[in-house]
C-alpha cells in the first residue's frame, strides 16, 4: 500500500501544482478582455481572436482546474444526505460513486475525446469565424483535462481505502457542515473584546 500512497501523493501534488498555475488564466482573460474592449471604444476595430482567446483561457481553467478541485474536495455534493450518514457509510459512498459513476464518466469521455481531438489536429481546424483561431489545442484541452482528472480518480482510490483499511488519516472528517459553522461561531466570538464588546485594538491604550 505504500507505494499505492507514493503514486496517489505525486498525482495530488501534480495536480495541485498544474490548478494552481492555470486559474491565472482568469487573471489573463480578465486582461484580454479589457484590453479588447478599449481598442474596440478608442479605435472602433475588434477581432474574434481576442473572444476567441477569452473562451480557451476560461476553457482550460474549467477542464485543467477540474482535478484540482476534486483533490481538495470541493465539488458539489448534497450535505443535508452525507451528514446524515456515518463516516463508515460516507467512505462506503464515495468509494462506490468514484468506481461507478465517475470512472465510467472519464473512460467515456477519454474514448471520445482521442479522435476528437485526433482528427482536429490532423486536420489544421480553424475557427469558421473571421479572424478566428485554430480549434485543435481548445480540443486537445478536453482531452489534458479529462487524463488529469483520470489520474486524480486514481489518486482519490487509492486514498479512500488506505482510508478505509485504516492505512490512512482521513483529513476531512470533522469538516461536515456543523464543525464549520461552530468553528465560525468560534471565531466571530473570539474577535470581539471579552471586556468591551469591540474589537481588539479599537480601544484607547
Amino acid at each position: 500500500m505504500t507505494a499505492f500512497l507514493k503514486l496517489s501523493q505525486a498525482i495530488d501534488s501534480l495536480n495541485e501544482r498544474l490548478g494552481k498555475t492555470v486559474a491565472w488564466a482568469i487573471v489573463v482573460a480578465i486582461v484580454v478582455s479589457a484590453v479588447n474592449a478599449i481598442i474596440r471604444r478608442v479605435f472602433g476595430v475588434s477581432s474574434n481572436a481576442w473572444l476567441e482567446l477569452q473562451w480557451y483561457l476560461f476553457g482550460a481553467v474549467f477542464m485543467l482546474c477540474a482535478p484540482w478541485t476534486l483533490k481538495v474536495n470541493e465539488h458539489i455534493r448534497i450535505d443535508i444526505v452525507s451528514n446524515a450518514l456515518s463516516k463508515r457509510q460516507r467512505d462506503w459512498v464515495d468509494l462506490f460513486g468514484h468506481v461507478f459513476f465517475l470512472m465510467p464518466f472519464v473512460a467515456i469521455m477519454l474514448y471520445l475525446s482521442v479522435p476528437y481531438f485526433s482528427r482536429s489536429f490532423q486536420s489544421g481546424e480553424v475557427s469558421s469565424n473571421a479572424g478566428g483561431l485554430l480549434i485543435w489545442p481548445a480540443k486537445g484541452l478536453i482531452l489534458l483535462g479529462f487524463t488529469f482528472l483520470f489520474l486524480q480518480w486514481l489518486s482519490e482510490l487509492i486514498k479512500r481505502i488506505a482510508i478505509m483499511r485504516g492505512d490512512l488519516a482521513d483529513e476531512e472528517a470533522g469538516h461536515s457542515a456543523e464543525a464549520e459553522a461552530e468553528r465560525l461561531l468560534t471565531e466571530l466570538g473570539t474577535a470581539q473584546d471579552p471586556r468591551s464588546g469591540t474589537p481588539p485594538g479599537d480601544g484607547i491604550s
